[in-house]
């Protein structure tokens, strides 16, 4: 049938842009409900110790306070998503400083805050576990004693404060390392990064009469809300209502729950409305973080540069809690090979708790810390081999039909694609940067490959035609800011070649949405796309089906025409509007046309006869990406200081279902990669407190940090299991940024760094090692 193409691979205006763009947008903290109370949190003031008692009845004679809560108002229920570790408040004991011990409701937020203060709570302090040195240490004090009775999703090796281990190998490393010509190997370090969302993290919970809960708040999936808060309050998931606002942002750090449960309990407590927002502190203090991860990795070659070993240790620092930090160590273990055909690997991780924040998903989830590792042995094999780094990277790369470690089949590969396109892209860059060079200005230019996924876990959706012809998508998508809603919308409009403007999207509503698992992993667009299409796909099935019996023809003689019409092929006056469709089939014969579709990810599972797999949470993973980026760099040798000049970034995205878009995520993700490599770092205390839990200490890449060049380079290796070829590319353009910088400084300047992040300190301190 002739399909019109009216909206994919256009660059469409985001559908909420005005209202944002206005201020006109209400997130949570702009909502207000009748006799609506506020709420504050205590904290600990220990990293470890255990709790004695709580005296809450000073705070309860202050007049406006309605409620206090604390452990002793829970049942002992432990939450998680892999391990069931933790609490909904601290119960028993604090693992880090800053936990929430209690809550208050009050009318007002000052009086809320003020009650808190007053709220005396007794500890006995316990030795602190703040290294994954000291959690290695079989003699150190146990942050979970009872470690081995909870309940875990998949087995996996654990003890004293370890607790998951993972590993994969693929072929005989031990064998090989003698075959070798040439062998790297090094340790790094990387560190925690707070997510920064623009948004704090916040919520509204209304108590409602049939003894249920509503809850608003800034979150990555209305459905890991509502599952988590009815199990932490003993209620069944048709008692919680989760619904939620425009979005603030979240990269990860708003993907599982955050203050819901005390909110929601306050709440129900005081029978009123209540609403809490985090302080920037707060949140810094109480949310997520991503992982440091200690990695130590040998890569060897054959003298024409034919990769054959990679083994990979790492620790990953997983904080107080589990959170989804398992299946973080699990895809860090899983890429740590790179997207390279290396026969040869073994990759080992353990993940440990201390007694600091806990660390969860974030944007690349642990991909940029090993990829770190990855790509600066890359470049340190080409050296001793004298060799090009690309060309190393060319001779080695995966290409479409290759298996992945573990066996899975990579369908469509644009890795090849994306290096030409850096080629060309960087084209005289390095004689530029050479040139450019001075004596205490060194210029030099980096590169990283990266590999990434995109898929997962289960989505649904459906697609209402309606009495005018204008069509109602409904997802349980949450758009995070990314632009989810305007994509998913042009995917219908353009499977019914109708405008976006008359596609309507639904807000997320656990009572009247379909099912989505929730905006993570780069999956919005290749999983809840493959459903919406699916079910748009259905309407226009229903479609022909209504106006084959009107029109008197075969429905194979249809085709859509632009504008919502269903036409006879090569007669231009035989045709329909899906506004005449509608009233048949909502008035006379087969009733309203709706199209559902659901479905889980369906990829192959891990092949046990190729790869020895342990301790992972997953069997099958989800679409592979690839990706090349450049940085141009200038090295102040007098100061250390590293300024950004350029950058290239390079991506394979099946299909651009929005140009405009795409490109926004780059510029987004290679600032906030830029922020990982060179500023960002959250400083724990020997007591286990934050350092530097503000804007003003913790530093993120400013305007003056960002160049003014960033070239994205759209690749299209369409995906057969994609809609219209997609695949998601949200946390490509960060995994790679990193590496890239660390490869550039050394190109530079002639000193590696293994540590992130790169400040001048550092930068100074390996230069005057060096002697340069």
């Amino acid at each position: 049938m002739s399909m019109p193409n009216t909206a994919v691979g256009h660059d469409v205006p985001r559908i909420d842009g005005r209202e944002k763009a206005t201020g006109a947008a209400a997130f949570i903290d702009d909502m207000s409900l009748p006799g609506m109370l506020y709420g504050a949190m205590v904290f600990s003031d220990y990293a470890h110790a255990r709790i004695l008692s709580y005296d809450t009845s000073e705070a309860l004679k202050l007049p406006g306070v309605k409620a206090v809560i604390t452990g002793d108002d829970f049942d002992a229920v432990l939450g998680g998503v892999f391990l069931k570790d933790e609490p909904p408040i601290a119960m028993g004991k604090v693992r880090y400083l800053g936990e929430p011990v209690a809550a208050v409701a009050a009318t007002d937020l000052k009086t809320a805050r003020l009650a808190a203060q007053l709220i005396n709570i007794e500890y006995e302090a316990l030795p602190n576990v703040l290294s994954v040195d000291e959690a290695l240490d079989p003699k150190s004090t146990l942050i979970h004693e009872d470690l081995s009775d909870y309940f875990r999703l998949k087995p996996s090796s654990f003890e004293g404060n370890i607790l998951w281990k993972a590993s994969i190998s693929e072929g005989d490393v031990d064998q090989v390392w003698s075959d070798c010509d040439v062998i790297v190997e090094g340790e790094f370090q990387t560190q925690a990064q707070h997510h920064l969302y623009m948004e704090p993290c916040g919520a509204l919970a209304k108590p409602e009469q049939n003894g249920g809960i509503t809850i608003w708040s800034s979150c990555q999936s209305v459905f890991i809300v509502q599952q988590k808060v009815a199990d932490y309050l003993q209620m069944p998931m048709a008692k919680v209502r989760s619904l939620v606002p425009h979005v603030g942002g979240g990269f990860g750090g708003k993907g599982g729950l955050h203050i819901q449960t005390l909110v929601a309990k306050l709440a129900m407590t005081c029978s009123r409305p209540v609403k809490m927002t985090l302080t920037r502190t707060e949140d810094f203090e109480i949310v997520r973080s991503r992982h440091p991860i200690r990695i130590r990795m040998k890569t060897g070659a054959k003298n024409d540069g034919t990769l054959i070993a990679r083994e990979i240790d790492m620790v990953l620092d997983g904080g107080a809690y589990a959170d989804e930090s398992p299946a973080v160590l699990n895809w860090a273990v899983f890429v740590a090979r790179g997207p390279y055909n290396i026969p040869n690997v073994r990759s080992n991780g353990q993940l440990v708790y201390t007694n600091k924040l806990r660390a969860g998903p974030y944007r690349g989830f642990g991909n940029p810390q090993v990829t770190l590792a990855g790509e600066t042995q890359i470049d340190e094999i080409a050296q001793k081999l004298d060799m090009d780094g690309f060309k190393l990277r060319q001779l080695n790369a995966v290409k479409t039909n290759d298996a992945w470690i573990g066996g899975q089949n990579i369908d469509a590969c644009g890795f090849d694609a994306c290096m030409t396109g850096m080629l060309e892209a960087t084209a005289g860059a390095e004689a530029e940067a050479a040139a450019a060079s001075t004596s205490n200005k060194r210029r030099g230019i980096g590169y990283s490959a990266l590999t990434h996924m995109c898929g997962i876990q289960s989505t649904s959706a459906e697609v209402h035609l309606r009495a005018d012809g204008s069509v109602a998508l409904v997802t349980g998508v949450v758009d995070i800011g990314q632009g989810s809603n305007t994509i998913l919308s042009q995917i219908v409009a353009d499977s019914l070649a109708i405008p976006v403007e008359r596609v309507s999207f639904a807000a997320p509503d656990t009572d009247s949405s379909p099912y989505n698992w929730k905006t993570a992993a780069s999956r919005t667009t290749y999983m809840s796309g493959r459903s919406v299409l699916g079910a748009a796909v259905n309407v226009r099935e229903q479609l022909f089906t209504h106006a084959g019996e009107m029109l008197e023809c075969a429905e194979h003689d249809l085709e859509l025409r632009e504008g919502g019409f269903v036409g006879v092929k090569g007669v231009a006056d035989a045709q329909l509007s899906f506004a005449q469709i509608a009233g048949r089939a909502m008035a006379c014969v087969g009733g309203p046309i709706a199209g559902t579709d659901t479905l889980v990810f369906d990829g192959p599972t891990l092949d046990p006869k190729r790869a020895i797999v342990d301790g992972f949470a997953f069997t099958n993973v989800g679409i592979y990406t690839f990706g090349m980026q450049a940085v141009e760099v200038e090295v102040d040798t007098d100061t250390g200081e590293v300024k950004v000049l350029r950058v290239w970034s390079a991506h394979d995205v099946g299909r651009a279902i929005n140009p405009a878009m795409v490109d926004g995520q780059v510029h987004g993700g290679v600032v906030q990669g830029l922020g990982l490599a060179l500023t960002e770092e959250m400083v724990w205390g020997e007591n286990g407190n934050l350092i530097n839990p503000t804007l003003m200490d913790y530093k993120i890449p400013g305007i003056l940090d960002v160049p003014d060049f960033i070239q994205s380079i759209i690749i299209e290796a369409a995906e057969p299991t994609g809609p219209y070829g997609a695949k998601g590319m949200a946390e490509n353009s960060l995994v790679g940024i990193p590496a890239a910088v660390s490869n550039a400084i050394a190109n530079a300047c002639g000193v590696r760094l293994r540590s992130l992040p790169f400040t001048s300190e550092r930068v100074l301190r390996a230069l005057d090692a060096a002697g340069k």
